[in-house]
């Protein structure tokens, strides 16, 4: 329990545990802005199952985990989980599962479809489920965009299709692999010169046998007259050698001559084929903007890959929506699975909620929570849910948001808590002034219900009211002291003494009266 008057500064202890839990923190919130700022929280999380969550935020799990927060002159914060320094959106990640500040605010969530669902599925132990779920979900949600740009790509590669099937056909049919382009020209060049070679076939020939003043006559002459001195000197007898050769070499060259000649035909047909063949060639180039065979091969591959996908994307889309239609039969499945549980504890639920509500003072309080499954799936399932509250005979069933006035609205939600702490393992809560509006029995059975909450879980409780004060087992008063002009705020925990005198002034004021202790001791036991 926490009491102190109004204004004494309970709220710092909020504003405290806010920047714990990953609030962004400034200057305005530090009374001396020259110093650091250092806030520290230690939680025993050794019941929340917590170490996957650790791990995948790269910490360093521990059972005693501590989180600081510092606020440095310059307005900068930074944030440590067991001395690790972490991001904001890590520290708010782990602190959800720590602790929960029950204000105004939150009591706002009760209308939201988030937390109206976190609660059923929280009862109705779905959290394998909507895990299942949720997983499934994203592996669904990214074939279907598989399968969509499968389908864009399609229609894309059909507007191409015909076009690269007519360069695919056009590169096919000129058999790249076996076109020596370097010979193609060769032999071009031959067959649309023949008469010229066979001229000068003739001419070599000529020159070369004419008798007596042809090449081979005269080297034999030469020969003839080195005879006659070879035996004078070594140098002699090596040039009629060479002479030798050089016959023997321009005899090799006349047969040459001879065969070539022999081998020359003039062949139109084949001339125009060859030409033909060129053209095509120097025609692809031009249109492909290359230069090499080598790479009019590449571009008939591409080509032909190009076509098969094209041909084969009908079966891939098929098989990506047996795919997706496979994965859609098991998220209904674990859908079904889903909204059976929570149908099934709703009634509980409701009979809970209105028993309880009953004790705090709204006895015709009537609740309906309505299920209904859609034919799309959400986040967490299929279903739409809806919290629809009466609170007098005689109306009608309502939203939440515009039938339960605040005062219901807290008391609605404590409710709720209390029934969740009985299902799943809840982290520490504050309730800050849950009880505003009410009193006497109604917040004596607030106060049960809190007590009753403690059991399980760690609770504290900001409240005005000595009925829900005296239930607490331990008692910490705020208060204002003033040293040399300046004010310190202090939180004392209560001895037994002092905490009789609190609740007694908590009943009567500052002038305490002997009935007022009377009460008040009446109260504590």
């Amino acid at each position: 329990m926490i009491t102190g008057e109004t204004g004494a500064g309970k709220s710092i202890l909020l504003g405290g545990l806010s920047l714990v839990l990953g609030k962004r923190a400034d200057l305005s919130q530090v009374k001396n802005t020259g110093d650091k700022c250092i806030i520290e929280a230690t939680f025993d999380i050794a019941n929340y199952d917590l170490k996957a969550l650790f791990t995948s935020l790269d910490l360093d799990y521990d059972v005693q985990t501590i989180i600081r927060r510092e606020i440095l002159p310059s307005g900068k914060s930074r944030a440590f989980i067991n001395d690790t320094p972490v991001t904001l959106e890590s520290l708010v990640a782990l602190s959800s599962y720590l602790i929960d500040i029950h204000s105004q605010h939150q009591t706002q969530q009760l209308t939201q479809d988030d937390y109206q669902f976190k609660v059923i599925d929280g009862l109705a132990e779905n959290k394998g489920n909507l895990e299942d779920f949720s997983k499934g979900l994203v592996e669904y949600k990214s074939l279907q965009k598989s399968l969509e740009a499968l389908k864009i790509s399609k229609a894309e590669l059909i507007k191409e299709y015909d076009y690269n099937l007519f360069l695919s056909k056009e590169l096919n049919e000129i058999n790249l692999e076996k076109i020596n382009l370097e010979d193609l020209e060769s032999q071009y060049e031959e067959l649309n010169n023949v008469e010229i070679i066979g001229e000068k076939l003739s001419s070599l020939k000529s020159i070369l046998s004419t008798e007596e003043i042809g090449a081979i006559d005269q080297l034999n002459t030469a020969k003839q007259e080195l005879t006659k001195i070879a035996s004078f000197g070594k140098s002699y007898e090596a040039l009629k050698e060479r002479i030798i050769s050089v016959g023997i070499e321009l005899d090799d060259v006349l047969i040459e001559l001879d065969n070539l000649e022999d081998n020359l035909s003039s062949d139109p047909q084949e001339l125009e084929r060859i030409g033909s063949k060129i053209q095509i060639v120097n025609n692809l180039f031009q249109k492909h903007a290359v230069s090499e065979v080598n790479d009019l091969i590449g571009i008939r591959n591409d080509l032909k890959l190009k076509i098969d996908n094209t041909e084969s994307l009908d079966e891939t889309i098929l098989l990506k929506e047996k795919e997706i239609l496979k994965l859609e039969e098991k998220l209904n499945q674990i859908a079904s699975k889903i909204h059976n549980k929570r149908k099934k504890i709703i009634p509980v639920f409701v009979s809970k909620l209105e028993t309880i509500l009953s004790d705090l003072g709204m006895p015709n309080a009537k609740f309906k929570v309505e299920l209904e499954v859609t034919d799309h799936f959400v986040k967490n399932g299929k279903d739409n849910l809806q919290f629809l509250f009466m609170a007098n005979k005689g109306s009608s069933y309502n939203e939440l948001k515009k039938s339960a006035s605040g005062g219901e609205l807290s008391r609605i939600m404590l409710a709720i808590k209390s029934i969740l702490a009985e299902y799943i393992q809840l982290p520490s809560i504050m309730f800050d002034e849950i009880d505003t509006g009410v009193s006497g029995e109604i917040s004596n059975k607030m106060g049960e219900i809190m007590k009753h909450m403690s059991n399980k879980m760690q609770v504290f409780t900001i409240t005005h009211l000595p009925q829900i004060a005296a239930k607490g087992n331990s008692h910490f008063k705020v208060f204002k002291t003033d040293t040399k002009d300046v004010t310190h705020t202090q939180l004392k925990k209560l001895n037994e003494e002092e905490r009789i005198v609190e609740i007694a002034q908590m009943l009567g004021g500052l002038t305490i009266t002997d009935s007022a202790m009377a009460h008040a001791k009446q109260l504590l036991n």
